[in-house]
């Protein structure tokens, strides 16, 4: 999204427009008319492309534009329909400005750098007063800057280091370190506290005066790829991304456990039956299990699959598990207390394995792949009992409660309903206008199902009736999974942005 700012009394938004990274131009919208105002380059020529922007705090007027090599003052004519920049002067110093915080007085306002250092330019003769620190300057940038009442600075930087500054020379008084870049500081009240924010997706809250860090809230930092809830609990769910499982309480949403493989990517998993293991499947081609109370590693299966493990499935005994790997096989797993070993390959599907679901009675399995195939799969026999086929990747399938008929979601966008004894396609709805179904679940008495995609929305559809109920809005990204808690209390639903929602199952009659 492109930097925005609005004005305290005109009524105007301000925005940079950014092809790609950078900003080009910078345009005023009036927010009652809802249309431009007036617009122009965001820098000379001869400079880099603005890429941030602060308004006045007691002007209506005046506002400031910041990037590579460049730092503007603005002066908007709303009578005239313009807007009048000029150029701040920095002497011999060549920065890339990476934040601008505005003093409250607006005589000063202070920009930090790529370089590490922080300039305080002075808003009405539009030159640099005095800029540092000259010789520790901090490591990877200064991301964001926070402007205290008593005149201190607080910095935060590209390293995670949130540091207290003092004196025209930025001396650091104090500092804390946080885990990723900080993107975001604000003060609470007078400045007693203040919250940190940073690039991994954590939220700290600062005392001013001990200087100590306290994680208030986290989530995932990259796309979350799968969540599932502990069988017969509705309190307890786990998701998994990039690096790392995480398991959350539902009521308070908080997270309890964090478990975290560096350098890999978790794409499936599955919380045994008797509650005792995660099992989850990775793109590094091993299936690793651990304890859902602490974490601990119990075992790892190496060389699961070639090309990585993107779906995974338990039996309901806790004896085998089913995995599918990116070349597109099947393999059955028997779990002993102490042994992993392989019980059966099924060659069949021709791309990777998207999802699997296993029947009640641990003797069949179906497993849904991006070759446009879905195959029912007999596990004690191991031979293929049934194929759907349709011109789509298939993202995702349910088993019906009754396990009559199962349903599909993909790139197609329908819902598929597919008859399990002899493959038959029964029917086939638009499950989304625009964009793949990439998750699915439905209730334990199979009255109702849920579906979630590209579309970001989430879709309470009744079975029987193919028709839509209800619809969430709330995801900015692509969802990738969502379920349905034991109970049918909540919906909760993750996505490529890394977001977890949320949401309260519906009074349905």
């Amino acid at each position: 999204m492109s930097p925005v700012s609005s004005s305290p009394g005109t009524g105007c938004t301000l925005l940079l427009d950014k092809p790609l990274s950078w900003a080009s131009s910078v345009a005023v919208w009036s927010i009652d008319k809802r249309e431009a105002i007036c617009g122009s380059p965001a820098s000379a020529h001869s400079a880099g492309h603005a890429a941030v922007l602060v308004c006045s705090n007691s002007r209506d007027d005046i506002f400031v534009t910041a990037g590579n090599g460049t730092v503007r003052v603005w002066e908007l004519d709303l009578a005239n329909r313009r807007i009048h920049p000029t150029e701040c002067h920095m002497g011999l110093l060549k920065r890339v400005i990476q934040c601008i915080k505005m003093a409250d007085d607006d005589n000063y306002f202070y920009v930090g750098t790529s370089s590490g250092d922080i300039l305080k330019m002075n808003t009405k003769h539009r030159v640099m007063s005095d800029h540092g620190p000259k010789k520790q300057k901090f490591s990877m940038g200064v991301t964001t800057l926070l402007l205290l009442k008593t005149g201190d600075l607080i910095v935060g930087t590209g390293e995670g280091i949130v540091a207290l500054c003092k004196g025209s020379n930025y001396k650091v008084m104090k500092k804390v370190q946080v885990k990723g870049a900080v993107t975001s500081l604000t003060r609470r009240g007078e400045g007693h506290q203040f919250f940190v924010g940073t690039s991994e997706c954590q939220i700290y809250r600062i005392d001013y005066s001990a200087f100590k860090e306290e994680l208030i809230t986290a989530c995932h930092s990259d796309a979350i790829h799968d969540i599932v809830f502990s069988p017969e609990m509705s309190d307890l769910f786990a998701t998994c991304s990039k690096n790392d499982i995480r398991v959350w309480h539902t009521p308070e949403s908080r997270e309890l456990l964090r478990i975290v493989i560096p350098n890999v990517t978790c794409n499936a998993i599955e919380i045994m039956r008797d509650g005792k293991s995660i099992i989850s499947a990775w793109n590094d081609g091993k299936i690793r299990a651990f304890t859902p109370e602490t974490g601990r590693p119990m075992y790892v299966i190496n060389h699961a699959h070639s090309l990585g493990v993107t779906a995974v499935a338990a039996t309901r005994d806790c004896k085998r598990i089913v995995s599918g790997g990116g070349e597109g096989q099947v393999r059955v797993w028997e779990i002993g207390e102490k042994t992993q070993k392989l019980g059966e390959v099924l060659k069949e599907h021709l791309s990777a394995v998207s999802c699997i679901k296993i029947k009640k009675d641990d003797r069949e399995c179906v497993t849904a792949s991006l070759d446009g195939t879905c195959i029912i799969w007999d596990i004690v026999r191991f031979v293929r009992k049934q194929m759907f086929m349709a011109n789509t990747l298939f993202k995702c399938v349910c088993y019906h409660p009754e396990e009559h008929q199962i349903i599909t979601g993909g790139t197609n966008r329908q819902i598929g309903y597919w008859e399990v004894f002899d493959g038959s396609e029964v029917r086939e709805v638009e499950g989304s206008v625009s964009g793949s179904i990439n998750g699915m679940d439905i209730t334990s008495d199979g009255a109702y199902f849920v579906t979630g995609g590209d579309d970001h929305l989430v879709k309470l559809w009744d079975y029987n009736q193919a028709a839509v109920t209800h619809v969430g809005v709330g995801h900015s990204g692509n969802i990738t999974r969502l379920k349905i808690c034991p109970g049918n209390k909540f919906i909760v639903s993750v996505s490529a942005d890394g977001a977890i929602l949320l949401w309260t199952y519906p009074t349905l009659h």
